[in-house]
Formats: C-alpha cells, sequence, structure tokens
C-alpha cells in the first residue's frame, strides 16, 4: 500500500458528488428554477485526516455565513455535496461512510437551520436492517440519545457524527424514503420518548483480536495505553471491548490491509491471537428467547450485557 493511499482515494471518490450535483444543477437551471451550485469543499473545512476528515467548525461556520448564506438569500435554492470537505492545502478530503448525512447536520448547525430532511431507499429508521431480518418495524420518534446509541452500535442508516450538531441546538431531524416521500418517516429530537421496541443492530467481516502481554503479567492502565495508541494510530474503530487479568480482546471491522499492518504493530510487544470473519449482533431491549433464536447454529465467543443492550461477537458452526 502506497503511504498516501487514503488521500489519494478521497480525491478520487468525491467525484461522485461533484458530478452527481453539477448535473443536477444543470436539470433545475434548465428547467427554470433558480439555484446556485456550490463547492462544499470551499466551506466545510478539515485536517488532512483523509477517509474520515476531522471539521474545523470555527472556520467552517465563517465560510458557511460568507458564502452559503448569501447564495441561499438571493438563490433560494443551493445544490451542494455530502461527505466531502477541504483542508487549508485545498486537498479533499471525504467524512466516512453515511458523510452526506453529516454535512446536512453541519450545515444546519451553521445556518440555523428549522430541520434537516435525509432521503433513504427505507420508510425511517428501522428496528433491523431489512438486508439481515424479517418483518422490520419503523420507529416513528427517535430521541437525540436513542439515536446516538444507534448509530454508535453499528446502525448504519444515520452517520455517526449527525447527531450530535443537531441536538447541540435542537433541530429536528426526519428521515424519510425518497420511494415514498409523502409517508411521515422518523422523527429524530428532543424527547423523553425512549424507544419500546427491541432493536437489532447486525455487522459482518468482524476481527476478534485478543492481546497479551509477552511476559504472562497483568494487563494495566500502562498496557492499556500502548494498546490504544496503536488502534488510534491505524484508524481502527472498537465496537466491542472486554478485559481480563492478562488478556485484552476488542472486536473491530475485518479491512485487509489495515487489520493486517494493525496485528503486525501489535505483536511488537504483546502476543495477539485473532479471529477473523465473524459477526457482531448487537439487540437492545432484548430478551433471552430472542438471543436463543438469533445465536442457534452459532458459537459465542464474546459477549456483553447491560440491563438494556447485549452485544455479541458470533462465528458460524
Amino acid at each position: 500500500m502506497l503511504p498516501n493511499y487514503n488521500q489519494v482515494y478521497d480525491q478520487i471518490v468525491s467525484m461522485g458528488e461533484i458530478i452527481s450535483t453539477k448535473i443536477i444543477a444543470a436539470y433545475l437551471t434548465e428547467k427554470g428554477i433558480n439555484n446556485k451550485w456550490l463547492d462544499a469543499r470551499g466551506v466545510i473545512q478539515t485536517d488532512n485526516t483523509y477517509r474520515e476528515g476531522k471539521v474545523n467548525y470555527e472556520l467552517s461556520e465563517e465560510l458557511v455565513k460568507s458564502q452559503l448564506i448569501p447564495a441561499l438569500k438571493e438563490n433560494k435554492i443551493v445544490v451542494t455535496q455530502g461527505f466531502i470537505g477541504g483542508t487549508s492545502e485545498n486537498f479533499t478530503t471525504t467524512l466516512g461512510r453515511e458523510g452526506s448525512d453529516y454535512n446536512a447536520a453541519l450545515l444546519a448547525y451553521f445556518t440555523n437551520a428549522e430541520s434537516v430532511t435525509i432521503w433513504k431507499d427505507v420508510p425511517g429508521v428501522l428496528n433491523a436492517d431489512p438486508k439481515w431480518f424479517k418483518n422490520t418495524k419503523k420507529i416513528d420518534e427517535l430521541t437525540y440519545h436513542d439515536a446516538i446509541e444507534f448509530t454508535y452500535y453499528g446502525a448504519s442508516v444515520i452517520h455517526p457524527k449527525t447527531i450530535k450538531p443537531l441536538q447541540n441546538k435542537n433541530i429536528p431531524l426526519y428521515v424519510k424514503s425518497f420511494l415514498s416521500p409523502d409517508d411521515k418517516g422518523t422523527v429524530i429530537y428532543n424527547s423523553d420518548k425512549r424507544v419500546p421496541i427491541t432493536s437489532y443492530i447486525f455487522k459482518i467481516n468482524q476481527l476478534l483480536i485478543s492481546i497479551q502481554p509477552k511476559d504472562f503479567s497483568f494487563i494495566g492502565e500502562d498496557n492499556l495505553s500502548s494498546i490504544f495508541e496503536v488502534f488510534a494510530r491505524f484508524g481502527a474503530k472498537i465496537h466491542l471491548m472486554q478485559n481480563s487479568a492478562i488478556s485484552f480482546s476488542v472486536c473491530i471491522d475485518e479491512e485487509a490491509a489495515k487489520t493486517e499492518r494493525l496485528i503486525q504493530e501489535l505483536q511488537k510487544e504483546f502476543k495477539v491471537l485473532y479471529n477473523s470473519g465473524l459477526e457482531l449482533l448487537t439487540i437492545r431491549n432484548y430478551d433471552q428467547q430472542t438471543i436463543n433464536k438469533l445465536i442457534e447454529n452459532k458459537t459465542v465467543l464474546m459477549e456483553q450485557r447491560s440491563r438494556t443492550t447485549v452485544q455479541m461477537v458470533l462465528a458460524n458452526n
């Protein structure tokens, strides 16, 4: 892998957003609808963390006020991009999977918008991904708190960072279907009404790594500090972690090039064991009968429970 792979990746994959919005702006113009095309890379400013740019809030807000707000006042409709931002050196960065939602939330935050609507191919936020589960149920209302937990555990319908800027200014978020635009969808807002139904989040291609000191000593704060430093350096997100006296285990996404180098780095200081090709199942508002049904013909390699949530790393038998 080239040292600048992530940088080159962002310059290429961002072209889809640029080209598609150019087409939409041109179509609106042809239909006589006044609009302005705006390059999001000129207003959403990030650092140089390619593939998951960290947003400079202060600078981005200044640019939004000087460029986007005047364009909105003049044209009413502004066509811009999600998913992408720009660096001070004018390189393109991307904001991570489902980053278009995050861009929308940022622009809403900077402009004090009344609401945000994101359009999906599902009728709203469901209690499970219809690709993996039958008879899913739409959740009509979600609190900011529940929405953050959903995205933290891996629900793909909303970008994990989308909720924070909206919650900070109490801006409601509507998740609706572009297949049925008149349907109500789901609203995420400031409420005390927690999700009452059982919800399932399923992630495949997971890697379970068990890390042990080579001298058979206890896993302590100094060990954990160096372990977390390695994960942060490689940009590996930990979905589940658990430690015992002499072992620290984590579940992460399996990404061939990244995880191979990550394990090699950990092996310099620790003994490392790992299992690949696993699944991570998260159930909120669980009961044992549901768990037993879902783990049938599977081996549970790691499990963690709280009062409302259970997470299990699973291998097929």
